[in-house]
């Protein structure tokens, strides 16, 4: 279902809005509603993350939002139980660090596939650390999102598009998730560095918080990924405030 959603948008001349949410936040409840309507708001894939204890990659928003929804008893499972109860009418790619999967035993793969989810992206799981987890992760259910950085040299790049389907997450700046003011000054290079040996759709994320950035972004990759700034909007004002940015960015995307 990913790689078709993917398809049909590069097929339409679009480009992909991908919004990341963390499972059970602010509440469970929410959590449901807002998976379930994000794709109406125009939300292409949905990312949506587990809740980890010790999220290294996040920035204090996500990391946060990750916190608030432990402290309220989501699991992984429970986590797969929401995205069941909302079915989203959008792919959703599992969004993971390798503990809480690993943790979670290995039919977890399947279980997420049964609740609804068509891919996994694992932040913390670099191309040839693990061949034997890569494997079990590249051969499930699921499509297996790759993570590229900026710093990424080219060949390896190549090695990392190689082993990924669905799309390539490109990291548009080094650090933490978090909110920023502007888009880095050499993501055009990145982007066309990627491109030259890779021929899955390039989403760009980390970073992109406004309407006019996301539109920015869009003229140079395949879609935008949307993390901090959907979930601090909801954190301060809610589902309805969150659907509303993410309207926001569709248009702006549309409208490019």
């Amino acid at each position: 279902m990913l790689t078709d959603r993917m398809r049909a948008l590069r097929a339409e001349g679009r480009r992909a809005l991908v919004c990341y949410v963390t499972a059970g936040h602010p509440t469970p409840a929410d959590s449901v509603r807002l998976i379930r309507e994000l794709p109406a708001a125009g939300c292409d894939v949905l990312e949506v993350g587990i809740p980890f204890s010790d999220p290294l990659a996040d920035g204090p928003i996500i990391q946060g939002s990750s916190q608030r929804a432990l402290a309220q008893g989501v699991t992984l499972e429970r986590a797969l139980a929401i995205i069941a109860e909302a079915r989203p009418a959008a792919p959703v790619v599992l969004f993971s660090y390798l503990n809480p999967l690993m943790k979670a035993g290995p039919g977890v793969l399947q279980r997420a596939h049964d609740a609804g989810v068509s891919g996994v992206l694992v932040t913390d799981l670099p191309v040839a650390a693990d061949p034997e987890r890569e494997a079990w992760l590249g051969g499930g259910p699921l499509e297996f999102v790759r993570l590229v950085a900026p710093t990424t040299p080219r060949e390896r790049m190549a090695e990392i598009a190689k082993h990924g389907s669905g799309f390539v997450y490109l990291i548009s700046r080094l650090g933490v998730t978090g909110v920023h003011q502007g888009v880095a000054a050499d993501l055009g290079e990145t982007i066309a560095r990627l491109r030259s040996v890779c021929d899955l759709p390039i989403c760009v994320g980390f970073g992109i918080s406004t309407p006019e950035q996301a539109r920015s972004v869009a003229t140079l990759a395949d879609g935008v990924v949307v993390g901090s700034a959907l979930v601090q909007t909801l954190e301060q004002q809610g589902v309805d405030a969150a659907l509303a940015l993410v309207r926001d960015i569709r248009a702006a995307l549309d409208a490019r």
